[in-house]
């Protein structure tokens, strides 16, 4: 097969965004008289919006829509003051970006995290690359795992949905990848199992960003 794109996810995939998300929902927490939560458990938190995130972070008797706007809005003040504390590629994500331009591939990422931020990650955190299209989700790019933003994105490009590997780390960005007709690639340095990724449509599983260059 010869894959002439690559849609990247962005948290979990390109960028190690665990820390600075856990800190600031945790700040959240604690001015709401929540407690925080250990940050390994954001692996299963994040991923699917920040609406999405800020339910799943609070206590069940507290998961009212009054309360998790509340949450939402003192995230994006939080997350806005530390988003890139911590932040940075995964180890091995500058070399594939490199290999992927020099072979003229091009690049797109879509993710669920707002599409400030997105845009923001990529411009300061990514800035030698050109990506063909940033976008994160908005009033007009639903979240993922609804497809319209990555079929937008190809229809752009003057590309077939075909014509993309999608890498990404979770369940959402396999179901997405499936929904478009993109061929699903999952990313196991981030932020889900093996099992996960497989049970939503992973057609390949790679341990780390060098090993999708044999799959173009």
């Amino acid at each position: 097969m010869s894959y002439r794109a690559v849609m990247f996810d962005l948290d979990g995939t390109l960028l190690d965004t665990l820390e600075d998300l856990a800190d600031s929902m945790n700040l959240v927490l604690e001015g709401l008289g929540f407690p925080p939560r250990p940050v390994e458990e954001f692996k299963l938190i994040v991923g699917d919006g920040v609406v999405t995130m800020a339910r799943r972070s609070l206590p069940a008797s507290h998961q009212d829509e009054p309360t998790v706007a509340r949450c939402v809005a003192r995230m994006r003040e939080e997350y806005g003051k530390r988003w890139a504390d911590k932040t940075h590629p995964y180890a091995g994500i500058p070399e594939l970006l490199d290999a992927l331009a020099g072979r003229g591939i091009r690049m797109a990422v879509v993710s669920n995290k707002p599409d400030d931020f997105t845009r923001l990650c990529v411009g300061r955190l990514l800035p030698r690359w050109r990506f063909d299209a940033v976008i994160g989700m908005s009033l007009a790019t639903p979240a993922k795992p609804n497809p319209k933003g990555v079929l937008g994105i190809a229809a752009s490009l003057g590309l077939a949905p075909a014509d993309f590997l999608y890498l990404g780390d979770t369940n959402t960005d396999m179901r997405t990848a499936v929904a478009a007709g993109m061929f699903p690639v999952g990313a196991l340095w981030g932020f889900r199992s093996a099992e996960e990724l497989l049970a939503s449509g992973a057609k390949v599983l790679i341990g780390k960003p060098g090993d999708l260059l044999p799959l173009l």
